[in-house]
């Protein structure tokens, strides 16, 4: 059975491809979690590596476990082979393997701008 509310911070850049494939997975299992963007905030990307032991990013911690400069397929595939989700055959709404074009920063970016609102599941740490 999967854990019902697992603690999750993801250490992650405002506008790149692995990142949002991390986000994607974390949408697709409407997972809640603490993003930290370590762009916006330099002293987060400090934080990041002291505790990776790497500067790559993306980091994501689950219930204490560090998965270092992952995609949001190896995040998926851990949650799953340890027990924090069943495996859901919807798809993700982003690619969770793969670097964005120069385009899709610009949507990322758009679009972020246009409903800076927020996510419901995801507190932003700047």
């Amino acid at each position: 059975m999967a854990e019902q509310n697992p603690e999750i911070t993801a250490y992650l850049k405002t506008f790149c491809g692995w990142s949002e494939g991390v986000r994607a997975i974390f949408r697709k299992y409407d997972l809640e979690f603490t993003e930290k963007d370590i762009i916006k905030n330099p002293a987060l990307r400090w934080e990041m590596e002291q505790k990776s032991g790497q500067p790559l990013s993306p980091c994501v911690e689950i219930n204490g476990k560090m998965l270092a400069d992952v995609s949001g397929e190896e995040v998926e595939a851990w949650m799953i082979e340890n027990d924090i989700l069943n495996k859901s055959e919807e798809a993700p709404d982003a690619p969770i393997d793969s670097a964005c074009t120069d385009e899709q920063h610009a949507a990322m970016e758009a679009d972020f701008r246009a409903n800076s609102g927020g996510t419901p599941n995801v507190r932003i740490i700047d």
